[in-house]
């Protein structure tokens, strides 16, 4: 039996500069198939937007191809997004491509894959609660680079400073900063708000989050509607209608007071709940910030924003719709997904081959959504069979 190549993507439409495996990962992809079955590939210049140059992944001990030869020689291609249109034609059947596919907004796109007998296998479909699968978690250490950086772009657009500072020229009193949803990305922005000397407030609406929020010195606002959003597996479920419209009104009256807002709030596969109205950012005040996290083809957590586009509205407040943070960072990012990639890829490795059990593995349930010619993954199947469902997924 010849050895697994499995082989490095670069992006090609130059939307993404991050990168799925860095030459650190590299050499422990190696070490995991002892140097012997397993050869990596890697197109030249896939790191480069990361600052990982070929030299640094020949020296790691892979091997530089160009594109075609990706698709040509690789067992099993990594990615950080889904293959672009021109890419589907070149996979052939029994190859694995893996990366972040989100499968749950481009459920067609999964079914092309298994009608050519690709096996899909997308990180964000991981069993986050399972403790051997947190190091192949790529949602949460993706969220993590993102909150860290939803901060820093909202102080790059805030004409005023974060911290209180006392000068000789006079007194400028701190940043008021509002992080609504405190899962990972949430958690970060506040830990990294606080660290830039803003008074910060976070909500949630899982009680759960209420000490988390706390125990990183933020105030945690209390709505009077009695609303709990805890859902399964430590995840918020989605609102009633009713508990929404009672959750925006109360909400509206301390994002008013607020300078910048950070809203991170996301369903996976759907539309992400709206959390600030037109009528609310129009209460708040001139020069306020908001950076909406959840911005996507789908919507996002504030009406009227979208993915990469910055608006300046009427009453002087800044809407940035943050499409891709983690992408920001690119070296960073870059080398916390190669982790997580290559430990699921070693997980799925068995005797140098790629196996996949999708009867005994609870990663490979939650992960695999196409194989052997069929969709396997239990939601992406129900979109297909429910088109109204799947409308307005990301063409990605």
């Amino acid at each position: 039996m010849g050895s697994l190549r499995v082989a490095v993507l670069k992006d090609a439409d130059g939307t993404e500069r991050r990168v799925a495996l860095d030459p650190d990962g590299v050499t422990r992809l190696l070490k995991a198939g002892d140097g012997s079955n397993i050869e990596v590939l890697v197109e030249s210049g896939a790191g480069s937007a990361a600052w990982f140059s070929d030299e640094s992944y020949s020296a790691a001990g892979a091997r530089l191809v160009d594109r075609a030869s990706v698709f040509t020689e690789a067992d099993v291609i990594l990615s950080v997004r889904r293959p672009l249109a021109g890419d589907i034609d070149r996979l052939r059947s029994g190859q694995a491509f893996v990366g972040l596919l989100g499968p749950l907004t481009d459920p067609e796109m999964m079914s092309e894959l298994a009608t050519r007998g690709v096996t899909a296998i997308s990180l964000d479909g991981l069993p986050r609660t399972l403790t051997r699968a947190q190091g192949m978690d790529a949602l949460s250490s993706q969220a993590n680079v993102a909150g860290y950086r939803a901060v820093l772009v909202a102080a790059a657009h805030f004409d005023r400073f974060f911290p209180l500072l006392i000068t000789a020229a006079g007194t400028a009193k701190p940043a008021n900063v509002l992080v609504l949803g405190a899962g990972v990305a949430g958690l970060q922005a506040i830990g990294t708000a606080r660290r830039l000397g803003a008074l910060v407030s976070g909500y949630d609406v899982r009680p759960a989050a209420r000490d988390e929020v706390k125990s990183l010195g933020a105030k945690f606002i209390e709505l009077t509607a009695a609303i709990s959003g805890a859902g399964e597996g430590g995840y918020a479920r989605e609102l009633t209608p009713e508990e929404r419209a009672a959750q925006q009104a109360e909400l509206a009256e301390h994002i008013a007071r607020h300078d910048v807002v950070i809203t991170t709030a996301q369903v996976p596969g759907r539309k992400p709940p709206l959390l600030i109205t037109a009528d609310t950012v129009a209460r708040m005040k001139p020069g306020s910030v908001i950076v909406d996290m959840a911005a996507s083809v789908l919507g996002g957590n504030v009406e009227g924003s979208a993915p990469d586009l910055t608006n300046v509205t009427a009453n002087g407040v800044t809407v940035v719709g943050a499409g891709n943070l983690a992408s920001e960072m690119a070296t960073s990012a870059s080398q916390a997904y190669s982790r997580n990639i290559g430990a699921l890829v070693a997980h799925l490795i068995t005797d140098g081959q790629l196996s996949i059990d999708l009867a005994g593995d609870e990663i490979a349930q939650g992960v695999v959504i196409t194989h052997d010619g069929q969709v396997v993954h239990p939601g992406t199947e129900a979109l297909l069979k429910t088109p109204a469902a799947t409308e307005s997924g990301d063409s990605r």
